[in-house]
């Protein structure tokens, strides 16, 4: 074998060994939610959803998250408030925009620190947001929690108001992603 055809077969060997350390895994859903704080000058509330589908594509021997995607539909959030929620998928035309989805463009982890960036879709609208979160990795599991803000306005949504003062236009979301490493 010359001594090329040997340096090819080394470099697939290692690369595929890389490849197969990458997997694409899916969020445990009953540990799994979304959260969003909205605020208004007489009261802050927030609605839960325990119904998200999150996916990563990681790296569990290097302790690394390569891609993420994640889906909820916007008619599972539960505020405690059926007549709030009821109102909230009104404004934000729920029969149209079921969905809020979420595709990443970039994924930056510093120790325990993680940094996405990506696409997020809400209300027919798609804008580059950034989520800032931690990451948790056992040998059973693997848990993100993550924190960003979006603009009502920005994504088209006329902001709601009670005795004549809208909410503020910042939405806050949390978000948990639990993930089974075996």
């Amino acid at each position: 074998m010359t001594r090329f055809r040997i340096i090819c077969s080394m470099l697939a060997a290692v690369w595929i060994a890389a490849s197969a350390q990458t997997q694409t895994i899916g969020a445990v859903k009953d540990e799994s939610t979304v959260t969003y704080t909205m605020t208004h000058p007489l009261h802050t509330f927030d609605a839960v959803s325990k119904d998200v589908y999150y996916r990563a594509e990681i790296d569990a021997v290097k302790r690394e998250i390569k891609k993420v995607v994640a889906q909820v539909d916007v008619t599972t959030f539960d505020s405690g408030n059926s007549n709030r929620d009821s109102h909230s998928m009104e404004v934000i035309d729920a029969i149209s925009f079921p969905y809020v989805t979420f595709f990443s463009t970039s994924v930056v982890q510093t120790g325990d620190s993680l940094q996405v960036a990506g696409k997020l879709t809400f209300h027919g609208v798609t804008k580059d947001i950034v989520l800032h979160g931690t990451t948790n990795w056992t040998q059973d599991k693997l848990v993100v929690d993550g924190k960003f803000v979006l603009s009502l306005t920005e994504f088209k949504i006329e902001r709601p108001a009670l005795l004549l003062m809208p909410v503020s236009d910042d939405l806050h979301f949390e978000l948990k992603a639990v993930f089974a490493l075996k």
